[in-house]
């Protein structure tokens, strides 16, 4: 059976500008559970376009170690190297067109 077939137990969009954000949380036959990060770009203009699409999958046994990786890393990006950048700006404007779709990933 192929990701796509498999229930999704929880699934979350974001919007970001040109591209969206989906992390699914699915089940395995076992009744184990995984999670699918999706990056969806629309490509073209006008009535012809397609949709550019990549996938990760992220096992439970790496879920803290790929967050804290990502806080790590993201954590350099704003104080090494763009610390004069306000990035509460871009959060603020999302909250203003997006109210209804803000989120926090959190595992515990």
């Amino acid at each position: 059976m192929e990701d796509r077939d498999r229930e999704k137990i929880y699934s979350k969009r974001v919007r970001a500008g040109k591209r969206t954000y989906f992390f699914d949380v699915k089940a395995t036959r076992s009744n184990d559970y995984y999670l699918t990060i999706t990056e969806s770009r629309r490509q073209g203009q006008g009535e012809s376009y397609t949709y550019e699409k990549q996938k990760l999958f992220l096992y439970k046994e790496d879920f803290d170690k790929f967050l804290e990786a990502l806080q790590e890393t993201l954590c350099h990006v704003k104080t090494e190297l763009m610390p004069e950048v306000d990035f509460s700006q871009f959060a603020q404007r999302d909250r203003d067109q997006l109210d209804d779709l803000s989120t926090e990933l959190k595992w515990d």
